[in-house]
């Protein structure tokens, strides 16, 4: 599959020099980025199957200058795109050959915690991990913990409404969050929400989570910190297939058990971390669920011996529940790390992200593996089961002609059976650039336009993030009127790497 982008502006290449006088003029030379050799290191997020030079790197360190920024790329007319961690799977932050690559990894500081309104301010660029280290001594913790927590930031959390182990029961980025200071393009600052639970009006911070960096450039968070429960355990329950562990998943929420983390992996991840990262995984299951209870030591208590009754039920033939804390860590470390150890099963892996209803699971994982054998491919499966969000790691080797292809192919087909069933194109990694072209089989042209009006209000001139989430390119008419002209441009091809 060829990936196709806006072509890049001839007249922004032919201004470049100007541009680089003028940000040079906003920020200290070092944080301009312009030689092509270091410009390499932000040619691709963690979708690494495409890659563009940006066509300058901004690292900004205030407020005030990434309002300049913003100002001067609307005046200028340069697309701007935002980049925190670079850890996006769908290639939200891949750069343009014609934009500036807006990075805010200086943007990292935690500015406050309020423990009496059980929150913390906190800039873009820091660490998820960080905030829960930041609290932890007074018994708190921040909920969203996706397994790239010890790497990605805050702002890219926002930006793809991420979630992780934790979100069956506490929720997404999006349910975790107070309030967003938003840097509009022209350099307008918008405030929303605060510290108080919900605001009037329309939900513009809803919004503007899970958008992907097509509205605006998040520069502040304040986030939720939560009280750590009295106790936790965990329960390792094996399986002779996949399909009994799904049912005990949909087993364990129909009795109105809310886990704090249930997740399934298969037999190909469970031989995988055990390879990488020894974690006492049972060698003779096919399948593994992970279940995490929560609360009082006597709700703990009770709710462990009715997992294990349903487990039983189920046909587990493995259930072992954890004796203390560092054996609770244990049982998760191999979840945690479970996309690094696929690699010691294959070259190159292609990491998928959709969500489907619980009760679809069965018939979800005997169709990857049927698509699967299709495409000529293997698929290693580790979910988060307890909400449906699927993360199918689909094995190929780059260095083999056409696999790069069948990966693609095979993860469309893949997304194309969670909306057949229900579900969606994605849970938690966004849109981006890898399911962009697939957004027509979620939604009809309507749909997308007024999603589009929404981007529109926003960002009439189509600046901030081009070429991402939507399938063709579409104008805003002048002044910002809220109608949308639809249609593809010419793309040109982009460089696969």
């Amino acid at each position: 599959m060829t990936l196709l982008m806006p072509a890049p502006e001839p007249e922004i290449l032919s201004r470049r020099d100007e541009l680089l006088a003028r940000l040079r003029a906003i920020l200290p030379a070092q944080s301009v980025i312009a030689d092509e050799t270091a410009r390499r290191a932000y040619d691709c997020d963690a979708f690494t199957m495409y890659r563009a030079l940006p066509l300058v790197v901004a690292l900004p360190e205030t407020v005030a200058q990434v309002q300049a920024i913003m100002a001067l790329a609307q005046e200028m007319n340069v697309k701007i795109v935002p980049r925190g961690a670079g850890t996006s799977l769908s290639g939200g932050s891949m750069p343009l050959e014609d934009g500036i690559l807006l990075g805010l990894s200086k943007f990292n500081r935690i500015l406050e915690i309020d423990y009496e309104n059980r929150c913390a301010r906190v800039q873009p660029g820091v660490q998820n991990l960080a905030i829960s280290k930041a609290v932890e001594a007074e018994g708190f913790y921040y909920a969203p913990d996706p397994s790239s927590q010890i790497a990605c930031s805050i702002g890219g959390n926002v930006a793809e409404n991420a979630g992780g182990v934790h979100c069956l029961k506490y929720g997404l980025t999006t349910n975790n969050i107070l309030g967003l200071e938003v840097v509009l393009m022209g350099g307008e600052i918008v405030r929303l929400g605060g510290k108080h639970l919900d605001s009037e009006l329309y939900d513009l911070m809803g919004l503007m989570t899970g958008s992907e960096g097509l509205l605006g450039v998040v520069t502040e968070i304040t986030v939720r910190i939560l009280r750590k429960p009295p106790a936790a355990r965990g329960l390792l329950l094996g399986f002779s297939s996949v399909e009994p562990g799904a049912r005990c998943v949909g087993a364990i929420i129909s009795r109105g058990i809310i886990p704090g983390g249930l997740e399934m992996m298969d037999k190909a991840t469970i031989d995988a971390v055990e390879r990488f990262q020894p974690c006492g995984y049972p060698d003779d299951a096919a399948a593994l669920v992970i279940v995490e209870l929560d609360g009082t030591a006597a709700e703990v208590d009770l709710l462990v011996g009715v997992v294990e009754q349903i487990a039983r039920a189920e046909g587990a033939t493995t259930t072992k529940v954890s004796t203390s804390e560092a054996e609770r860590l244990q049982f998760w470390a191999g979840r945690k790390n479970a996309f690094p150890a696929v690699s010691c099963i294959g070259p190159d892996y292609l990491c998928m992200d959709g969500t489907i209803p619980r009760g679809k699971l069965p018939e979800v994982l005997t169709g990857m593996e049927a698509l699967a054998r299709e495409h000529g491919l293997r698929v290693a499966n580790v979910f988060h089961a307890g909400d449906g969000n699927l993360h199918p790691l689909i094995l190929y080797d780059a260095s083999i002609d056409g696999d790069i292809a069948r990966a693609e192919a095979l993860g469309a087909d893949i997304l194309r059976l969670c909306v057949a069933v229900g579900g969606v194109l994605t849970g938690e990694h966004g849109v981006g650039v890898e399911k962009r072209d697939l957004m027509g089989e979620m939604f009809n042209e309507v749909d997308l336009a007024q999603q589009m009006r929404v981007k529109c209000a926003f960002d009439p001139a189509g600046r901030l993030n081009p070429g991402k989430v939507f399938p063709t390119l579409r104008r805003c008419a002048e002044m910002g009127a809220m109608h949308v002209v639809a249609g593809a441009m010419p793309f040109p091809d982009l460089p696969r790497f």
